[in-house]
């Protein structure tokens, strides 16, 4: 039978289940994992293709939600979408992906577009947020849930992470190991995370807590691997007073291997000369010759929570704006360790030690 033939009421018979628990089975919602192989069995069968420009038009869904952010490119990213996928998908929602460019104006438009119901929801991400960004997403048609900085007061869900502890982290390791002149090499002060990694790095290295001799930062055009390197040579082509660098946070992983890959022009080596640590804990990272000590924000946990955030609001649940945060923890790897290690064990050689735990969460509603 062809699958133009095939209707729904025929893999119900061939399955031998009512026509409610075949459509249920289909798209993922409150079946059983029996029930959902039996009904898809007796689809493969009989050849049935869904009809999903008719079951959007009878429930009024499109069964897509957007995730949309600056770089499609950025590993952070992927992991964010991932982890939505996982969540999304068991519930028969597709994720479209989307750019929003570098600027808050594309971010606008986007989300001024929403009201040509070609999504359900929007997952987005900003590099930049501002009133009109704000006000946007306030009045959008459909929910939107941003991943960045918390959006309590303006009651917007939102899913956030303490990059300026994390920051904090870094820079307290690098002194606990011996290093005392870091160097800083962020992203754009413009943008979110830039800003909230520098408030970390200058609390971190200010005041009489600071054990360190020197602290110093450069600011990249860019949260990559070109932009970190073109940074990372400006910052070390200086030698303070105090000595050359011999440690230098990086604001994300990308902007860490363009640090790593300056050190190697310059003859130094990572961990010898050079300690090094990034931020996001992304895979790119972990697999880098040194392995990127990073500082974890839980992109695939914040995906995860962005993406069940808006499947309660496309279900229709009404509640208070919700606000998630994500802890950041450190997790140590080689581009950190002593420059000349002891001979490692059988038990030592996967290399990554949690130092400050599993990454802690919390939520709570607006009020």
């Amino acid at each position: 039978m062809s699958s133009s033939r095939a209707t729904l009421m025929q893999v119900a018979e061939r399955a031998g289940v009512s026509l409610a628990s075949t459509s249920r089975a289909l798209h993922g919602t409150g079946a059983s994992r029996a029930m959902v192989d039996r009904v898809r069995a007796a689809a493969a069968e009989l050849g049935y293709s869904p009809d999903a420009i008719g079951r959007s038009l009878r429930m009024k869904r499109t069964f897509q939600v957007a995730f949309a952010v600056a770089d499609i490119g950025n590993p952070v990213y992927v992991e964010m979408l991932t982890a939505i996928h996982e969540v999304l998908a068991p519930h028969g929602y597709r994720v479209v992906v989307m750019s929003t460019g570098h600027t808050v104006a594309s971010t606008i438009d986007l989300v001024r577009s929403l009201g040509s119901g070609f999504v359900d929801g929007l997952i987005v991400s900003p590099l930049r947020t501002d009133d009109e960004l704000v006000k946007a997403i306030q009045q959008a048609p459909v929910p939107v849930v941003v991943i960045g900085r918390s959006l309590e007061k303006q009651g917007i869900d939102s899913v956030s992470t303490d990059s300026a502890a994390g920051l904090g982290q870094a820079v307290a390791h690098l002194v606990e190991i011996g290093r005392r002149r870091i160097g800083f090499v962020n992203g754009p002060l413009d943008t979110t995370p830039g800003a909230a990694r520098q408030r970390g790095f200058d609390a971190a290295t200010s005041g009489p807590a600071f054990a360190g001799d020197h602290a110093e930062t450069e600011q990249a055009d860019d949260f990559t691997v070109a932009a970190g390197l073109a940074a990372a040579r400006r910052l070390l082509s200086r030698t303070p007073a105090a000595g050359p660098f011999d440690a230098v946070v990086a604001a994300n992983d990308l902007l860490a291997i363009g640090v790593i890959r300056a050190a190697g022009e310059l003859g130094l080596s990572v961990p010898g000369a050079l300690a090094i640590t990034g931020m996001d804990d992304t895979e790119i990272g972990r697999v880098f010759q040194p392995s990127l000590t990073s500082v974890s924000l839980g992109s695939a946990e914040r995906g995860r929570a962005a993406a069940r955030l808006v499947l309660d609001r496309v279900g229709d649940v009404v509640e208070p704006a919700q606000q998630i945060a994500i802890g950041p923890h450190l997790v140590v790897r080689e581009s950190t360790l002593p420059a000349d290690p002891p001979a490692a064990t059988p038990a030592d050689l996967p290399g990554a030690e949690d130092v400050a735990g599993p990454p802690a969460s919390k939520e709570k509603s607006a009020r």
